[in-house]
């Protein structure tokens, strides 16, 4: 009973540490040669049967070629003891790091009113509008976040996404909300964040250009004059689940007040 349960754990590393790199699609392509080379021999499907196992004998090979940078980390990893060792408090200390990060980017650009728009995939995947971007997986920082919303820089038009914990793509096109509910004093950027929310389970950070106000939309909800504080908290709790709030915070539908 040990050895399985000391396999499963060393499975669940492994899939830990693929995850959010190419390697996933990979894991999911040999899934489905494997199901096809059961369903063959099942069926008596010689041929094909024949075909599907040479991939899997030769795949593995090629396997260890192509990802050939992905081992050599792992391995470095499991030499400096690292690989056992992604404990809670570090995953804190990341999540910490990325709410900061986005603080620090969303309250220069309101003090500022330079526009922003910063969605956050979650379980929805948001590939079809990352591709309409300019793809960049880049490290989380507020520096770069602040950089690309720049005026008159040729990514500041358009929506950040993050993805498994990196900037995505820049200058992606997100659908327009339709709702009659929307005051018309809010731009585009608020309509576009409010439409991807009403889609997807994504997060979406505004910053208004007009006036600097931060707001957040969410389950096609949006959260409007927020304070920094407020900022911190809300995200914190939308993106990780923290249960950890300050004090209460004042959310507006879309029949809320106005705001530019």
């Amino acid at each position: 009973m040990a050895d399985v349960l000391i396999v499963w754990y060393v499975i669940y590393m492994i899939l830990k540490l693929i995850h959010g790199t190419k390697a996933v699609q990979l894991l999911k392509g040999i899934f489905i040669i494997i199901i096809a080379r059961i369903i063959t021999v099942y069926l008596e499907l010689n041929t094909i049967g024949w075909l599907l196992k040479q991939v899997i004998d030769y795949g593995f090979l090629a396997i260890i070629i192509i990802f050939q940078p992905e081992i050599r980390r792992a391995l470095e990893q499991i030499g400096r003891g690292k690989f056992f060792q992604r404990t809670s408090g570090q995953e804190e200390e990341e999540r910490a790091r990325l709410v900061e990060a986005m603080k620090k980017s969303v309250s220069y650009m309101a003090k500022r009113r330079i526009g922003a728009l910063i969605s956050i995939e979650r379980e929805t995947g948001l590939n079809e509008y990352i591709e309409t971007g300019i793809p960049m997986q880049a490290h989380i920082s507020s520096e770069l976040l602040i950089n690309i919303f720049i005026p008159n820089t040729p990514l500041h038009d358009g929506a950040v996404i993050i993805q498994g914990g990196k900037i995505a793509a820049a200058a992606g096109y997100l659908p327009l909300s339709e709702s009659a509910f929307i005051s018309k004093e809010l731009g585009t950027r608020h309509r576009a964040a409010l439409g991807l929310s009403e889609v997807t389970d994504a997060i979406t950070v505004i910053v208004s250009e007009e006036t600097g106000a931060i707001s957040i939309a969410d389950a096609g909800n949006l959260y409007r004059n927020l304070t920094i504080d407020e900022f911190e908290a809300q995200l914190r709790k939308l993106w990780f689940g923290s249960a950890s709030t300050t004090k209460e915070k004042s959310k507006w539908s879309l029949r809320g007040r106005n705001n530019g």
